[in-house]
């Protein structure tokens, strides 16, 4: 419970949501400013001024607070944000959050401000006094003349002009009107988005632009024939957005903002709030609380009770610029349904499985060929990118995500000997640097097949091919280089015991580690040069999931000229089955045939198709 307020908790039932948001919502009591209206958590910075920083503390709370005053849930504590709104909106106030300028972090809180605002204005509006009413609008009406990012930020005006709306304040209506055509041009097709002029296609896509889209579905019905659109959007990203879950509940890790944790499965509340059953109820909210119960079994959270920036457990490492310590309350966007009725569908309904599928499921919008199998989803990736961002590469760029094995994000770019690598192919042509795919030149998908071309260095092309085989994968490489490279080819990452370390094998083209719950290994196929497989010991923290890990690797050396490689890659959570799989890997497939079934049908992924910043 120390390390997981949510432990224990059965999360079945509406009672049980509203326990788990309570206990949540606890250890911040003690963090409230004098003047509540900050909400300081750590000591740690983000690339914003610490005012915006402590908003972010109060006011993400309300994501879920909110819904569980509409859906008549008890709160003690709601003296703490009518008193922390009226002060700090106060610019006489000392604990005022500061005025607004464009593009600033401030924008991104008003958000939860005016969804509060529009779902609970008997709360926290009507008993403020008129001069601190007068104020709260003056500064939410503020955000109505600036500028916001091009991308799911357009949606903060949006919720605060809801809110303005419901509190009868008067307001300009062009701006909102300009940033939902605006919108408009960031959708892809068949329910997907991209977040901005950018090659990404990631959990923005259901726990921000959905999630806003179907709060405004359901708050704005005067706009009946965008509300429509959004519903119909929605109930096709549902169909595929299913395969991101595994049958125990958890995700794919994949993209930035993983540290917002349980916010990813927002969406199929998101779905109830808007009365839209894209799928049966019972699959609805089964995949929505067998969700937050896996994350309920996971140590996200510091000894206070605080969550922690992180994914699996506390880890800035993998973090990006923009985590405050009040960064990860944006997870209680997953309490949206505490806004329904007991009598609602959704909580009426029996949890019940989402449909089998038989093989893997091709997205071509994200770039992604996904899988169920033993004890984890995978998804095979190509096609997207981020350059920007800390970790970048290793968020959006690897051959292979898991819901179970997540990914690791490098330590050292000056170690390529110690680099995790896993679900990548490292070149170094100095033994010291390494590099890795960061960007694609092209991506294409075919069936259940995907292709990339992408460019270490000018001088070195490398084409990738990725192709499921149930819990196995095989990636083909074909690289043509003018220079002598060293490289390592990793498998899934696979936690570390302290004290009886895990049985391993790194022979000659091959290397797998056989853990007391889980098998994974990497297997060459018959490449063109000879590769050592090794079960390399990672720097600590740098896998999402466990402290202390392995990642099987295969290393080697290849002269400049053409250079073919080859391997299987195989991770289960059946050890027993795993050690009978490990015996009889995949065999090497017709690339002939392969690279002919792309020329005449491969579909270039609609992630590429966005220039690049």
């Amino acid at each position: 419970m120390r390390f997981n307020p949510m432990a224990g908790n059965p999360l079945r039932t509406r009672d049980d949501l509203r326990a788990a948001l309570a206990d949540l919502f606890a250890p911040l009591v003690p963090h409230f400013s004098p003047g509540r209206a900050r909400v300081r958590l750590g000591g740690g910075a983000a690339h914003f001024d610490q005012a915006a920083a402590e908003l972010e503390g109060f006011a993400r709370p309300l994501w879920g607070l909110a819904p569980l005053a509409l859906g008549k849930g008890d709160f003690d504590h709601w003296d703490l944000f009518r008193e922390g709104l009226a002060n700090g909106t106060d610019p006489d106030h000392p604990e005022f959050w500061g005025e607004q300028t464009d593009r600033n972090q401030r924008l991104v809180e008003m958000a939860a401000l005016g969804f509060a605002l529009a779902l609970i204005p008997e709360i926290v509006w009507q008993p403020q006094s008129e001069r601190a009413k007068r104020n709260i609008v003056r500064y939410l009406a503020r955000a109505n003349e600036l500028a916001y990012g091009e991308n799911n930020w357009k949606f903060f005006r949006i919720l605060v002009d809801l809110g303005l709306e419901r509190v009868g304040a008067p307001f300009d209506r062009g701006p909102m009107q300009a940033y939902l055509d605006e919108l408009e041009h960031l959708y892809l097709g068949d329910g997907w988005y991209r977040d901005g002029p950018v090659r990404r296609v990631d959990h923005y896509v259901p726990f921000a632009l959905h999630f806003y889209s179907l709060i405004y579905a359901e708050l704005a019905p005067h706009d009946s024939a965008r509300a429509e659109r959004y519903r119909e959007r929605a109930a096709l990203f549902a169909s595929d957005f299913q395969h991101w879950f595994a049958e125990d509940g958890a995700v794919l890790p994949f993209g930035r903002s993983l540290t917002y944790r349980f916010a990813t499965g927002s969406f199929w509340g998101a779905l109830a709030f808007a009365d839209l059953e894209a799928l049966p109820w019972g699959v609805i909210k089964s995949l929505h609380l067998r969700h937050l119960r896996w994350w309920s079994r996971h140590p996200i959270a510091d000894r206070d009770g605080v969550l922690s920036i992180g994914y699996g457990y506390p880890n800035l490492m993998m973090s990006e610029s923009y985590n405050s310590p009040g960064s990860p309350y944006w997870a209680f966007k997953a309490f949206l349904p505490l806004a329904l009725p007991e009598d609602h569908p959704f909580w009426l309904a029996e949890e019940a499985p989402s449909p089998d599928v038989d093989g893997p499921v091709p997205l071509p919008h994200p770039g992604m060929v996904v899988e169920r199998t033993t004890g984890h989803c995978y998804a095979l990736s190509s096609g997207q990118e981020n350059l920007q961002m800390r970790h970048g590469p290793e968020k959006y760029a690897k051959f292979a995500y898991s819901s179970r094995y997540a990914f690791s994000v490098e330590s050292d770019q000056r170690s390529f000997a110690g680099g995790a690598f896993d679900s990548m192919l490292a070149l170094s042509d100095d033994g010291r640097h390494y590099r890795v795919r960061e960007a694609n030149e092209a991506a294409l998908v075919v069936g259940d097949m995907l292709y990339a071309l992408w460019r270490p260095w000018p001088d070195v092309t490398v084409e990738t091919w990725l192709l499921p085989q149930g819990p196995w994968h095989v990636r083909l490489h074909r690289i043509v280089s003018e220079r002598a490279l060293t490289l390592t080819e990793g498998g899934f990452a696979l936690g570390r015991a302290d004290h009886d370390p895990e049985p391993v094998v790194a022979e000659p083209g091959k290397a797998a580690v056989f853990g007391p719950d889980d098998v994974s290994g990497i297997v060459d196929l018959g490449s063109d040069v000879e590769r050592q497989g090794l079960a390399a010991k990672a720097a600590p923290n740098t896998s999402l999931m466990f402290p202390r890990s392995w990642v099987p690797q295969l290393t080697g050396r290849i002269e400049a000229g053409l250079t073919r490689l080859a391997c299987a890659v195989l991770a289960i959570a059946d050890p027993e089955a795993g050690a009978k799989l490990w015996r009889t890997p995949p065999g090497m497939p017709d690339l002939d045939r392969i690279e002919r079934a792309f020329a005449e049908s491969g579909r270039r992924v609609t992630a590429i198709e966005v220039a690049a910043q």
